[in-house]
């Protein structure tokens, strides 16, 4: 028996002990019947949904649905990703955004009740979950804000860099200014100039106060009539209040520095509409507190005043990315590399937005010219590999996540990418190693657990499988951590543990078929049919065009010998996978079940047909021949069986059948 599968066989009515179980395996290939490449997408695209990858979820599950729009697990999981996408547009009624919380939350109530929830039913349920004790949500949320936290420490050298350059050309039009101004007024500016760069250094230190005075000094010696170079003033110094809120963040100090440089911003506009820093500055706050459509606007104008700064068009492009304006984004990050082509990070955001616009070659040329560019970029060079893993080319995954490696040893995402390519080309020690260190990084992360469990299974190392898969179901609550706890146990031999663990997978989701498969399957195995065909009715009610359902079915029906089910299931089968020979003999072994010889010969004449060296085939049906009568049939089956296999298990009833004709 493999560890991936166990396939129920029937004989003369007589069941075997083998039974078809399903793995749902996030990492195994060589599957022979696409069950296994099913479940990989459906874990994956889990896994994505769990991180905030919505469109990466979407785009996994399409597929799915293409292939067979019937499939409900997928149609569930896509309804989830869709759900998730506009609960992370949705802003609650003072304008801020849901947190990742918030939306883990909102999702499972919205899979409770599979309903659309309004943005009053999340105030409703935001204002009932205050306070009260709030469920992680793992993996999910730990792994996506490293990802994010990774990608803004490789593009912060970049922007600094970027952020000196547009200082360059401020300080070019401040000379512009002074060159058309009379002495005195130079003077005048010279002096306002200083005194706001005292300021801006007092800001640094957090001085807030000291920077206030000098900013209130240089206002007080504005030269008149210079409306503009006041307007540009007031810019400069919403930019540097905006510097303060960038180094104190969201605490009181930070938010007074926020609130400062709105209002020199709104100063500085009111003055002259002109000035596009003032907009960039104003976008930069909204961006950072997470006002997205606020700063689409602000960036939008910044861009408009000043269409030759790159850096103003790519922040528009991230900005219109987070508030799912993927064609707009495509546009301004392209502005940003026709206007600066060596500003890797508006190349590596180019390729993401090209990735959720389902142009997986357009982004993979991105993201090269990103690592061309800068050759360290380790979240570049693993958006590199989940492209070639989503293309099931591998080897270049894994080549590319050990390149991202290489620069960020730490990056958990890569890890586990690793792992899943790795696993995916068999190397299961290896893919071992890469999850032990990514949860040596982060011990407790669900989805890392569970898939060092499925490869612990793989290695048949059952009891420490079991020790992982119970971290990743106590730490995730998730139905597909649950269903891993269960088949480890069972691998492990604790099947009471098994069914407990299938009963609260399933309780989870009333769609998910995996556990009422195998608990139909353990039941089975402990002689009660009415319960298996129970929880196997419930898998086939959620998906009915299962091959493991109705193939399954049909072994519950043919246990409790109604035979005309059973055929119907295994027909059903068929029509899902009609070269799955485990499938065909069970159908044929059934017509004999119900007496139904000639279709039980021409169904034993397919299996010999598409598979001729399986010689139990080849046996039953030089049986099923002489049964019918047939005695020329049946010497020529068994002759040839005994001449090809002389050593066949059922040697010496093939042969008493040919003395018996």
């Amino acid at each position: 028996m493999d560890n991936k599968k166990k396939l129920l066989l029937i004989g003369g009515g007589i069941l075997g002990a083998a039974l078809l179980l399903t793995l749902g395996f996030l990492f195994f290939q060589g599957r022979d019947d696409g069950s296994a490449r099913r479940e990989n997408t459906l874990r994956l695209a889990q896994e994505y949904i769990d991180q905030g990858e919505y469109q990466r979820a979407m785009d996994l599950l399409d597929r799915l649905l293409i292939d067979n729009p019937d499939d409900e697990d997928a149609r569930a999981l896509r309804d989830d990703a869709i759900e998730g996408k506009r609960l992370a547009e949705m802003r609650r009624a003072d304008g801020s955004a849901l947190t990742a919380q918030d939306i883990a939350r909102l999702l499972e109530e919205f899979r409770q009740n599979r309903g659309t929830l309004s943005l009053a039913d999340v105030e409703r349920i935001l204002a009932a979950q205050a306070g009260g004790r709030t469920v992680s949500s793992g993996a999910g949320e730990g792994t996506r804000q490293a990802e994010e936290g990774a990608a803004a420490e490789e593009a912060s050298a970049a922007e600094a860099r970027a952020a000196a350059e547009a200082e360059e050309a401020r300080k070019k039009a401040e000379a512009g200014e002074l060159a058309r101004a009379s002495a005195a007024v130079q003077e005048r500016m010279r002096e306002v100039n200083e005194i706001i760069s005292r300021g801006r250094t007092a800001v640094g230190r957090s001085d807030f106060r000291g920077a206030a005075e000098l900013f209130k000094e240089a206002l007080a010696k504005m030269p008149r009539g210079e409306n503009r170079f006041e307007a540009q003033k007031q810019a400069d110094i919403s930019d540097a209040w905006y510097e303060g809120f960038s180094r104190n963040g969201n605490t009181a100090l930070g938010n007074e520095a926020a609130q400062k440089a709105v209002e020199a911003a709104q100063e500085s506009i009111r003055k002259d509409p002109s000035i596009a820093l003032s907009q960039y500055t104003l976008g930069r706050v909204n961006r950072d507190r997470g006002n997205w459509p606020n700063a689409v606007a602000a960036f939008n104008e910044a861009s408009r005043l000043d269409p030759n700064n790159y850096l103003y068009s790519y922040e528009l492009g991230r900005s219109q990315f987070r508030t799912g304006q993927f064609t707009e984004a495509r546009s301004s990050f392209e502005s940003a590399v026709k206007l600066n082509a060596r500003f890797e990070p508006a190349w590596y955001n180019l390729g993401g937005t090209y990735a959720a616009l389902r142009r997986p070659n357009d982004a993979l040329n991105a993201y090269q010219k990103a690592v061309a560019l800068k050759p360290d970029y380790a979240v570049a060079w693993r958006e590199i590999g989940r492209i070639y893993s989503a293309r099931e080319d591998y080897a270049r995954a894994l080549e590319n996540y050990t390149k991202a490696l290489q620069h960020n040893p730490r990056d958990l995402a890569s890890l586990r990418n690793l792992g899943y390519a790795q696993s995916q080309l068999g190397r299961n020690q290896a893919a071992e190693a890469s999850f032990a260190q990514a949860l040596a990084l982060e011990p407790q992360d669900p989805q890392t657990n569970d898939n060092m469990a499925l490869v612990k299974i793989a290695l048949q190392k059952y009891k420490e499988a079991v020790e992982y898969a119970g971290k990743a179901a106590a730490g995730g609550g998730n139905e597909r951590y649950l269903y891993t706890l269960g088949l480890a146990c069972e691998k492990a031999g604790d099947i009471d543990g098994a069914l407990t663990a299938y009963k609260s997978s399933a309780a989870k989701n009333p769609r998910y078929t995996r556990p009422r498969i195998n608990l139909g399957l353990l039941y089975l195995d402990r002689g009660s049919p009415t319960e298996a065909l129970n929880y196997l009715m419930e898998a086939y009610r959620a998906e009915p065009a299962s091959f493991e359902v109705n193939n399954n079915l049909g072994n519950v029906y043919a246990r409790i010998e109604n035979w005309k089910d059973a055929i119907e299931r295994y027909e059903a089968a068929l029509g899902v996978q009609p070269g799955n020979i485990t499938a065909r003999m069970n159908l044929a072994r059934a017509y004999v079940g119900a007496q139904n010889l000639t279709s039980a010969r021409d169904a034993y004449l397919e299996v010999v047909r598409l598979a001729p060296n399986n010689d139990d085939a080849l046996f039953e049906l030089g049986k099923t021949c002489a049964g019918m009568g047939d005695a020329e049939s049946a010497r020529r089956y068994l002759a040839a069986l005994l001449e090809k296999s002389p050593s066949y298990s059922g040697k010496a009833e093939a042969q008493k059948i040919l003395a018996s004709l």
